[in-house]
């Protein structure tokens, strides 16, 4: 695994590149939820990249990182001066020990251009307007600060929610909305695994919850209302991701929507 950390003035983001023993690569963008500084941005993909080991059930994690301040600080070669990097640090040391066999290494900032791309561009998404459009497969918003609980996560601070999704009760919908959007998850230790899990098939984008194909086309995701209107219609739409003769490719709508999870 591969992760990277990108701040600036207007906001910062985090990127993470998961490689499998079969061969295949992972790419993973997040914009982070308050301004914070290069060294939080790193340690937040590298929670983040660890949090998805445990939840696989990972038994041995080799793991690189364009940082040396913060492989360093985690091997135990420097010491952790500054306060606001101690919540960070002591909770990664803790997800390391839980998976209980990993391999910290740094690596130029050469070597990682694609975490450190997907960082750049998740810190740049931090300070678009919402109209934007976003010329990327994948985005989740995580908190920057996290909770001495070992069962929370993330601590949830009103200020993170600007604006509620608002779909029917019981939608099977809200869950994914809530952790994307907010990196909010259940108490419940089972449903927070699940939900992470499926969350890497699923975008938030403008208002609306999509799911990725395999063929990486975006599909729509419906209500069980929506679902029943959608059947009686004939016009398919759904969310491709095209260049449409332009620089930068970007998601445009052109017809069905994803009826039924898989």
């Amino acid at each position: 695994m591969y992760f990277d950390g990108a701040s600036h003035k207007e906001g910062a983001g985090a990127g993470v590149v998961s490689v499998t023993f079969e061969g295949e690569v992972l790419p993973y963008s997040f914009t982070l939820t308050q301004n914070c500084s290069n060294n939080m941005a790193e340690y937040q993909a590298l929670i983040f990249e660890l949090e998805m080991a445990v939840d696989t059930k990972q038994r041995h994690l080799k793991v690189y990182g364009d940082s040396q301040l913060v492989i360093n600080q985690l091997l135990g070669l420097y010491e952790v001066k500054k306060p606001e990097l101690l919540p960070y640090h002591n909770y990664t040391k803790r997800l390391m020990g839980w998976l209980g066999d990993v391999e910290l290494e740094y690596l130029p900032r050469r070597d990682n251009k694609q975490a450190d791309a997907l960082a750049k561009l998740a810190s740049i998404l931090s300070m678009i307007d919402k109209e934007a459009r976003i010329p990327i497969c994948k985005s989740w918003i995580i908190p920057s600060i996290f909770s001495d609980d070992e069962d929370d996560m993330f601590q949830e601070e009103e200020n993170h929610v600007m604006e509620v999704f608002e779909i029917e009760e019981e939608d099977w919908r809200q869950p994914l909305v809530d952790y994307l959007k907010y990196g909010k998850l259940p108490s419940d230790q089972r449903q927070r695994t699940d939900i992470r899990w499926r969350a890497t098939c699923f975008i938030y984008y403008k208002g609306t919850l999509y799911r990725r194909s395999f063929e990486g086309i975006f599909l729509r995701c419906l209500s069980d209302d929506e679902k029943d209107q959608a059947r009686r219609k004939k016009p398919i739409q759904i969310v491709v991701l095209t260049n449409q003769g332009k620089a930068n490719p970007e998601m445009v709508i052109t017809g069905l929507l994803w009826l039924k999870i898989a």
